[in-house]
Parts: C-alpha cells; structure tokens; sequence
C-alpha cells in the first residue's frame, strides 16, 4: 500500500527548506545549516526519496497533480498550489 504525503505537510516542509535556503545565503551561521540538513531529511523521509532535490520534484509533482484535480481551497485558507524551490 502506498502512502501519500498530506498535502500541507509536503507544502510546509518545501516553504521551510526554501526559506532557510535564502537565510543562510544571506547570513550563514551553523544553526541555520543544520536546520536546513533536519528539514531535507524530513522532506526526503516524507517522499520517500534518498536526494533533497528528488524529494522536491516529488513534492512539486505531488501538489501540480494534486492542483490539477481543481485546486480546491483548504479549509485552512490555503491553495493547492506547488512552491518553487
């Protein structure tokens, strides 16, 4: 059986790595990296990937499938739609 990731999960994981990607372009420090390691392990746990930028394709392919369908509103407010690493 086949497990698919929660959407807004996948969405979270992909807006926090890309944020500490820009963080740590802009100021470094070691906190800021590893962070950025815990979040590409989650991602890459998450879609069942071994590679941080096979897991972002998974994901971005998860969500434009999953916006295809109609990218129906979340209750939470949130759109269906895939971030761009």
């Amino acid at each position: 059986m086949l497990v698919v990731p929660d959407p807004k999960v996948v969405r979270r994981l992909l807006t926090r790595y890309a944020s500490l990607q820009i963080a740590l372009a802009e100021s470094g420090g070691r906190e800021r990296v590893r962070e950025l390691e815990d979040v590409s392990y989650t991602l890459c746990i998450t879609m069942g990937t071994r590679n941080v930028l096979e897991a972002i394709a998974a994901a971005d392919t998860l969500l434009a499938a999953r916006a295809g369908r109609g990218g129906v509103q979340e209750p939470d407010g949130e759109d269906d739609l895939p971030v761009l690493v």
